[in-house]
């Protein structure tokens, strides 16, 4: 998979030079609670191309199984304050690309869970599709039945193994598609308007890191809650 970073990891490196031999996790960790900074930098750098970058990360993290740990709930809001705070993109073009693209992710990865999911499952041979995470995600959907498409989306992995577990599950097409557009836009709405008008406030703008911070472990909660449900089972 290192192969599919080099592009993001280049760009990563070349706005932020004076750190040119970080490894690819610390250049993600850095991404994830400096988003704002990459976002506004890379404005300047390329101009309107940011909205085709916002729409490749929203579109890649439930687009394709393997990515789920791009970032989700804090890019979207970065993208809000970045919006808000400076004014160098437009809220609603930009709402209307991350909801297009959370959209379309589900979409693909659905349909790639209901044509190829056995066929990736019974080789073993794709590692960064961790079965601990399916069987929590299976567990998650057997729970909260149809309904899951729409919470999974403010849940961190949990929003990229729903859509590929629906497909493999044959969930009927036009009611998956129905709630992952209703939880896309609702997502969407939600963290990017937050930031979008939130974002001015001098103190939120001072404390960004730590919202990251606080965003990534309350959504991260349930996932932590469901493994050790899931070990207490299988103890």
């Amino acid at each position: 998979m290192q192969f599919l970073m080099i592009p993001f990891v280049s760009f990563v490196v070349q706005i932020k030079p004076q750190q040119p031999h970080h490894t690819m996790i610390d250049v993600f960790i850095d991404f994830i609670f400096n988003s704002t900074d990459y976002l506004t930098e890379f404005v300047i750098a390329y101009g309107r191309w940011v909205y085709l970058l916002i729409f490749l990360v929203i579109f890649s993290e439930t687009g394709f199984v393997i990515f789920p740990f791009l970032p989700g709930d804090g890019f979207v809001l970065a993208v809000g304050v970045v919006a808000g705070a400076t004014g160098q993109l437009n809220i609603w073009i930009a709402i209307f690309l991350m909801i297009g693209a959370a959209f379309l992710g589900n979409v693909v990865n659905y349909h790639i869970g209901r044509y190829f999911g056995t066929k990736i499952l019974e080789g073993g041979k794709v590692r960064f599709i961790k079965q601990k995470h399916l069987d929590q995600t299976h567990e998650f959907f057997e729970k909260h039945g149809q309904k899951a498409v729409i919470l999974s989306r403010f849940l961190p992995i949990f929003r990229t193994f729903i859509p590929f577990v629906a497909g493999i599950s044959k969930m009927s097409r036009p009611k998956f598609i129905s709630y992952t557009l209703i939880g896309g836009i609702a997502w969407v709405l939600i963290f990017g308007l937050l930031g979008y008008y939130f974002g001015t406030i001098v103190w939120v703008q001072k404390n960004l890191s730590f919202i990251y911070l606080f965003l990534v472990v309350v959504t991260i909660i349930p996932a932590i809650v469901a493994a050790i449900q899931a070990k207490r089972k299988s103890a």
